[in-house]
């Protein structure tokens, strides 16, 4: 069978790089890419160079560069239908490229978000649909599923013993509840990143619940309900939304983007959400802060029987760790009885934390080969792509666009 052909269509984020940290079998090393010429191009090739040229398992891709202003006409001009193409960034116009793409029967590994307006929803089912009819797949990419501790997350909320059933909760106590903090100064690939001055504007990139929100909101479906599909006209209740800004002044600004400006800048990138997904309560923080020593993370779910968390802050060592917290002492030997029949155990007081070997432990920019392979699996045999996937892409991207609306 021939090799699979990869397409990256204007690269105008970092992750459009790391689906190639690493190859794959059955994929061909040529990559051609579309962009137009300017700095979003050459930081992309710079970053797979490095890991052409890394010293340990160096990637051996071979790019095939196409420049200019067209590159979306001309991929559909000049390439070959059956091919993946690859999408990052650029989030406004992204459904607009994912249609064409699959309307050219191109298979599309597209980034967060599709979209950043709820008048767009029916273009994301209608795309969805189409990819159906031209046999073709169209995927997003979900990199947090694949974090060891989402997948404990999901494995104990499941599981009776432990965690009992979810409590439905309140405004005032959700049963779910998450708070993300991202840094707008990080490193990638051991390298400090600058963001384009785009990144900053939120009718292109969004609010931070368009983007990075979309992976709490997915973890939420995905562990509390897990392997159902929901109906977002019917399954979701949106309560309160509210934003609010960080704030970059000159200097900070300078560092972050390599440009100058007079002045502050409100960058709008904190966002607040209540709704509801079947009764259940959920609530989430998604933040930016300027720079820190790395990005926090809180999930707290709560059952009949225990609250299972994952916590990445400071007391973790900025490592996100799994903790059971029992409702009650008199149900703690249960619990801890049935955790341990399951993983490893070290016992904290009340709390009680799993243990989790570093084998398991894979970094950020490691999920996206993780996706990417489950994706090509998707390719090998469509009929393995689970149905649930389509609702909940659409339940998932109402509560964002809803949200940030609501906040606005």
């Amino acid at each position: 069978m021939q090799d699979l052909s990869l397409i990256t269509l204007d690269p105008a984020h970092f992750h459009a790089a790391l689906v190639q940290k690493e190859m794959y079998a059955g994929v061909s090393p040529n990559v051609a890419v579309y962009a137009p010429l300017g700095l979003d191009l050459t930081e992309h090739l710079a970053r797979v160079a490095r890991f052409n040229q890394r010293a340990t398992e160096p990637t051996t891709w071979e790019l095939d560069i196409h420049t200019g202003a067209d590159c979306l006409d001309r991929m559909l001009r000049e390439q070959k239908p059956g091919s993946v193409v690859i999408l990052s960034g650029r989030n406004r116009v992204k459904i607009e490229r994912i249609e064409r793409s699959v309307a050219g029967g191109f298979h599309v590994l597209a980034d967060k978000p599709w979209i950043l307006r709820s008048e767009d929803l029916p273009r994301v089912a209608s795309a969805l649909d189409k990819a159906d009819e031209s046999g073709v797949i169209a995927y997003d990419i979900m990199t947090e599923r694949y974090e060891i501790t989402s997948m404990l997350h999901r494995e104990l909320v499941n599981t009776p013993a432990i965690f009992g059933e979810i409590v439905k909760g309140t405004s005032d106590e959700p049963a779910v509840w998450m708070d993300s903090m991202h840094r707008l100064l990080k490193t990638v690939a051991g390298v400090p990143m600058q963001r384009p001055v785009e990144f900053f504007d939120i009718n292109e990139q969004g609010e931070a619940l368009n983007d990075v929100g979309t992976h709490l909101v997915d973890l939420a479906q995905w562990i509390v309900f897990p392997d159902q599909a929901l109906d977002y006209r019917t399954d979701i209740e949106m309560l309160d939304a509210r934003r609010w800004p960080t704030v970059l002044s000159a200097e900070h600004w300078k560092r972050v983007t390599g440009t100058a400006r007079e002045g502050s800048f409100d960058y709008y990138g904190n966002n607040f959400v209540s709704y509801t997904v079947r009764g259940v309560h959920v609530q989430m923080n998604v933040r930016w802060d300027l720079e820190g020593v790395s990005d926090t993370y809180v999930a707290r779910i709560r059952g009949t029987k225990s609250s299972i968390e994952v916590r990445q802050g400071e007391a973790e060592n900025f490592r996100p760790e799994v903790y059971v917290v029992p409702n009650a002492a008199s149900l703690r030997g249960e619990v801890l009885a049935a955790l341990r029949a399951k993983v490893e155990v070290e016992e904290r007081g009340e709390e009680l934390r799993v243990v989790i070997p570093d084998a398991l432990r894979v970094s950020h920019e490691e999920h996206f080969a993780q996706v990417t392979r489950q994706f090509f699996e998707y390719l090998k045999n469509p009929e393995s792509l689970p149905a649930w996937e389509k609702p909940n892409m659409l339940a998932k991207y109402y509560v964002s666009t809803k949200g940030v609306e609501m906040a606005a």
